[in-house]
């Protein structure tokens, strides 16, 4: 994993988040422990929740469950993904996860404004989720 930390020399003068982006990483069984261990050390967050049976629709296998582990800290959200890496596209590939107010809403403006939807809106628990492509993006877009 990849992770770009910033430095401030002055304190930025702009509008704190409205929603904290979330860092998706995709890991096997045989090594999560040791990733999640080596990155709370280093963030020094806390694991929020770990399903062993999350639902697979979340990573494009549907009907098949997997483990799901989200870790909060001052680095922000991060979600593990613990899977065997057989994965379709576009899942696996996808990096960054958007909170918005109104999944629909925010959809229709992405249409508009040319986005290639990847994957349609979706309900999963208590989140409804789609994954896009911006133009002339490489990488998909996680939106909940």
């Amino acid at each position: 994993m990849n992770t770009q930390i910033y430095w401030h020399t002055t304190q930025p003068s702009y509008a704190p988040l409205q929603a904290v982006p979330e860092n998706r990483v995709y890991v096997s069984p045989l090594r999560s422990a040791a990733f999640v261990k080596s990155y709370l050390r280093f963030s020094h967050g806390k694991v929020v929740s770990d399903d062993a049976e999350a639902p697979g629709v979340e990573i494009g296998r549907a009907g098949d469950t997997y483990r799901r582990i989200r870790i909060e800290s001052t680095f922000g959200k991060l979600t593990a993904f613990v899977t065997d890496g057989h994965l379709p596209y576009p899942y696996g590939r996808e990096l960054t996860g958007y909170e918005v107010a109104n999944l629909n809403e925010t959809m229709s403006k992405a249409k508009s404004a040319g986005v290639t939807v990847l994957v349609e809106p979706y309900k999963s628990g208590n989140r409804g989720s789609a994954m896009v492509l911006f133009p002339g993006a490489m990488l998909p877009k996680f939106i909940r």
